[in-house]
């Protein structure tokens, strides 16, 4: 999925969990051997398999909170977010400190437009962990899907401040400027963040947004 344990899709940041084994393998076949195995199918972008993988760690091990928030994950990866809600929602049900579940869940609400939900997950996940800077990119999406440019902008800057090598809170600022019809600073960080990203995809989106501005 991308860099190991974070993956990036349309300038959104999704989470992976790991879990610790300590020095010694897993034994072949227990939940957590299936997790690992999940674990790395989904860092290449096997998302189908990883699901699978994930399926059979939870048969196993029904309480295992890590295997239902990466299982969301994958499914988010492939597009599938009323199951990456489900997932999210029952890590949530088995151990609801884990900020994780939160954030993917945000993931997936703005990925249907349901911002409000999204912005509320985003609190609980900053409650949890105030400097966890996937949950403020994630709600200044929210928040830039609903309209609040202010509030979104601030977001942006509290990742900006949290994580300064990331692309993706220069596009979500971007935008929030684009809705409060500050043209030169929205095209400031469209041009900010085709420096720094590297998915061709969103860079032809930067450049479209750009090219809008500009006339």
């Amino acid at each position: 999925m991308g860099r190991r344990g974070i993956v990036v899709l349309f300038t959104v940041i999704l989470l992976l969990i790991t879990i610790v084994l300590g020095c010694q393998a897993p034994p072949v076949g227990s939940a957590e051997w299936h997790f690992g195995r999940a674990y790395k199918l989904a860092g290449n972008g096997n998302y189908d398999e990883a699901i699978l993988e994930y399926t059979k760690a939870i048969a196993i091990e029904p309480n295992m909170a890590a295997a239902y928030i990466n299982r969301g994950a994958a499914y988010a990866s492939n597009r599938q977010y009323a199951l990456t809600i489900t997932d999210c929602t029952k890590a949530i049900e088995l151990n609801p400190t884990l900020p994780m579940a939160y954030v993917n869940r945000a993931y997936a609400y703005n990925a249907t437009g349901e911002y409000i939900l999204a912005i509320a997950d985003c609190n609980k996940a900053i409650e949890l962990v105030p400097d966890l800077t996937a949950a403020y990119v994630n709600r200044a999406y929210a928040y830039q899907g609903n309209k609040q440019y202010s509030l979104s902008i601030d977001d942006c800057n509290k990742a900006m401040e949290l994580a300064p090598e990331l692309a993706q809170p220069y596009f979500h600022r971007g935008l929030a400027y684009k809705g409060q019809g500050k043209k030169h600073e929205a095209i400031a960080d469209f041009i900010e963040f085709r420096d720094r990203n590297t998915d061709p995809e969103l860079d032809e989106k930067a450049i479209k947004e750009i090219g809008e501005l500009s006339k």
